[in-house]
């Protein structure tokens, strides 16, 4: 484990439901860069961009589980020090620059440093991942895996329209009935595999999910409307009234590989 201030320091945070099969993500929850990075010499002021990690969403996703009564994994270190929701030979999975923003202490490193990341980082978090969906599927327990995140409304000067975004890969089993539900709400302008598309390749949903046949869904908020308090109780109390209507559909309750 990093050297931190905080010995208790660890790289995900884990909410516990033994009685739920849901399973919320939130592979980018937090801004925070142990000391020891010197947050990778970024300036204060970008250390609260999106670039950072997903504004918003950790709030959304610890008031969701707890309205849900269920299962979260959220990690507990930013994006730029390394991305879980890359596979490890991604390009991006330490970034060198983001919306133009050079990474100071991102540059020239060696193999070392990044394998340092790589082991106190980034497989802490996806272990811990795949202990909780073993976990239940050893008790003969379909998971239903939601990976929430955010987005920034307006990227390299082009705005976003979306309210929230509906992401997926192949398996339309929860996220075709989600959307459903959301466009019938009539309430919100809903992406749809927007503003990226859910079928990359070694994120965390391809590799815990996909590759399992475990049904699983992506959602994106937009950021400004989860930017405080307020905005997150609010999605995640939408979420919950939606997403709790959902759980028990038929096509829920098998592996589909």
């Amino acid at each position: 484990m990093p050297h931190n201030k905080n010995l208790n320091y660890q790289p995900f945070q884990v909410i516990e439901n033994h009685d739920s099969r849901v399973l919320l993500l939130c592979d980018h929850a937090s801004n925070h860069i142990p000391y020891i990075y010197n947050n990778l010499n970024i300036s204060d002021e970008n250390l609260s961009r999106h670039i950072v990690y997903d504004i918003g969403s950790k709030g959304v996703t610890i008031s969701l589980a707890n309205l849900l009564k269920s299962n979260a994994i959220l990690s507990n270190f930013s994006r730029l020090l390394i991305d879980p929701n890359r596979a490890l030979n991604d390009p991006t999975l330490i970034m060198k620059i983001s919306d133009n923003y050079i990474i100071p202490g991102n540059l020239n490193l060696d193999n070392n440093k990044c394998l340092n990341r790589i082991n106190n980082f980034y497989k802490p978090y996806h272990e811990a991942v795949k202990k909780k969906i073993n976990d239940l599927l050893s008790r003969n327990v379909v998971p239903i895996i939601i990976s929430m995140h955010s987005f920034t409304p307006i990227f390299r000067g082009i705005e976003r329209p979306w309210h929230i975004s509906i992401l997926w890969d192949q398996d339309t089993r929860f996220s075709g009935p989600l959307i459903d539900f959301l466009e019938s709400d009539n309430e919100y302008i809903i992406g749809k595999n927007e503003p990226y598309s859910g079928s990359l390749k070694g994120d965390t949903l391809y590799r815990h999910a996909s590759l399992n046949g475990i049904p699983h869904v992506l959602i994106e908020i937009r950021q400004d409307l989860i930017s405080d308090a307020e905005g997150q109780q609010k999605w995640a109390l939408y979420l919950n009234k939606i997403i709790s209507r959902l759980l028990d559909l038929n096509g829920l309750n098998y592996i589909d590989i």
